[in-house]
């Protein structure tokens, strides 16, 4: 068994991410959901409850299994959280959002392309859009996974985003960055038809972003 009490600074920062996701705009009122690994299976957020009104004891922890512990019922898309962590080992959080951008393109069943460099972020020369299915099913899921595949960060049609983190700052600063990149987007298709960096370029801000935003140690007598 798992109490609330193990994981409890895990289940506070989910909390807090939960609220920035809403203060961010990444999401509104209850929508959107998060989950973070663990031993044994993960936490995830409840279905249907006010972020604002979240406490420890509310997060649920699941099996990979399917099943769950704790006094809330897990989010409708378990499943989605699920499979990801699962298949993705190198992944420790998940989180999902229905923002505005991201979804707007969503529903036009657009993928975002490299109309700018930082689409590589996400990990590669896109963000794809997955493919179809009902909110938490497990073809949902399935559909997910693919689009996923070489990459961090997805749209889902007519739904929202998921975007995959080390950890939930990771995933949190990702799904930012998309719904940026996804705003940016939507605009520039007001105006015109954005110019697409070719593979070639692509290729070599991939290989740059291996060590993009790292600070190389210095040596002890030169620091302050």
């Amino acid at each position: 068994m798992t109490g609330a009490g193990e994981h409890r600074a895990l289940r506070e920062a989910m909390i807090a991410t939960s609220r920035r996701m809403n203060s961010a705009g990444l999401n509104q009122g209850t929508s959107g959901n998060l989950s973070a690994r663990v031993a044994g299976g993960f936490l995830l957020t409840p279905t249907g409850m006010d972020y604002d009104a979240l406490v420890p004891e509310d997060l649920v922890f699941m099996r990979f299994d399917g099943s769950h512990e704790g006094r809330r019922r897990p989010s409708s898309e378990w499943q989605l959280h699920r499979d990801l962590l699962a298949a993705r080992p190198d992944m420790g959080a998940v989180l999902h959002t229905h923002s505005m951008f991201s979804t707007t393109l969503a529903c036009l069943r657009k993928s975002i392309p490299a109309f700018h460099y930082m689409i590589s972020a996400a990990g590669g020369t896109d963000v794809r859009c997955a493919e179809y299915a009902t909110f938490g099913s497990a073809e949902l899921a399935r559909n997910t996974l693919v689009a996923l595949e070489g990459r961090k960060a997805c749209l889902l049609a007519n739904h929202g985003l998921v975007a995959l983190g080390v950890d939930l700052p990771a995933a949190f600063k990702l799904a930012v960055e998309v719904e940026t990149l996804a705003a940016m987007y939507w605009r520039a298709l007001q105006v015109g038809t954005p110019v697409v960096l070719d593979g070639a370029e692509m290729t070599r801000v991939i290989d740059r972003f291996k060590t993009y935003g790292q600070q190389p140690a210095l040596p002890e007598d030169s620091r302050e």
